[in-house]
């Protein structure tokens, strides 16, 4: 479990619940900065900020991190969106303080004269930013009362689903019982003077980027043989596996496209 620094109280509210939430789908498909960084197309330093509540992550990142953790878009967009208008609210709206009563200089005359002195110079400005802050209290007030309710919503549709959710979405109904994130380990040897990494039962089955399973680890597993890293064996085709597989058909002198199929299998296999 990461263990992250605690959000800055001057954080919207807003911001602060969407941040939590980013964080739990993190923690819970068990993600580095390296992962998120290679499986969003985001850099492992932008999702430190993201997740540091320093900044606020784009909508296509949230949508990339739900997609590799197999949770439901739909509440986190609702709730960026809601963040974002309160996010440039924050920063447009000017800290605006009032000065202080000069106490110290008004303590000095006898004590009589003090409520008339405070009542006459203080009021007037006190009451000044008073009409056009208002719209901004009830605006910000309605925004959070939204962001928690939908978090309310959020959260025990988490507790009700359990992990429930994740595998439904990322996996067809026939294999929504299985292990949403399985373990491969290459074991590379030669089998009837062929190179096979005792994953995929020597298939040559042809997968294209977005593909997930055996065949992928198999493939990544020969690709790290033949000298090029696909990045980790987790038997997802991803922007570095699809990368190794270019690399290797123009190595190879194939047509690259960024597919296996028959002819790049088969010089994998050597």
């Amino acid at each position: 479990m990461s263990r992250y620094k605690p959000l800055s109280d001057e954080l919207d509210p807003c911001a602060r619940q969407l941040v939590e939430q980013l964080r739990r789908l993190k923690d819970q498909g068990e993600l580095t900065m390296r992962h998120l960084a290679a499986k969003t197309g985001y850099s492992a330093r932008s999702w430190e900020r993201y997740l540091g509540g320093t900044s606020l992550p784009p909508r296509e990142a949230l949508e990339a991190l739900a997609r590799i953790t197999g949770a439901d878009p739909v509440p986190l967009i609702a709730l960026h969106e809601i963040a974002a208008d309160t996010w440039d609210n924050r920063r447009a709206q000017p800290d605006v303080e009032p000065e202080p009563a000069p106490h110290e200089q008004e303590q000095e005359p006898e004590a009589e004269q003090e409520p008339v002195t405070l009542i006459g110079p203080t009021t007037p400005p006190a009451a000044a930013p008073a009409p056009g802050r208002f719209p901004h209290i009830a605006l910000t007030a309605g925004v959070i009362a939204l962001a928690v309710a939908l978090s309310a919503a959020l959260l025990l549709m988490l507790r009700l689903d359990d992990g429930v959710t994740q595998a439904a979405v990322a996996a067809p109904p026939s294999t929504a019982a299985a292990s949403p994130s399985p373990s491969y380990t290459c074991r590379i040897a030669r089998v009837d003077g062929r190179w096979s990494a005792g994953i995929n039962e020597g298939r040559n089955d042809e997968i294209v980027y977005g593909a997930t399973g055996a065949d992928v680890a198999e493939a990544q597993c020969l690709l790290r043989r033949a000298g090029i890293s696909p990045g980790g064996i987790d038997g997802m085709f991803g922007p570095l596996t699809l990368r190794a597989v270019k690399t290797f058909q123009q190595r190879s002198g194939l047509v690259v496209d960024g597919m296996l199929g028959p002819r790049s299998w088969k010089a994998l296999r050597g």
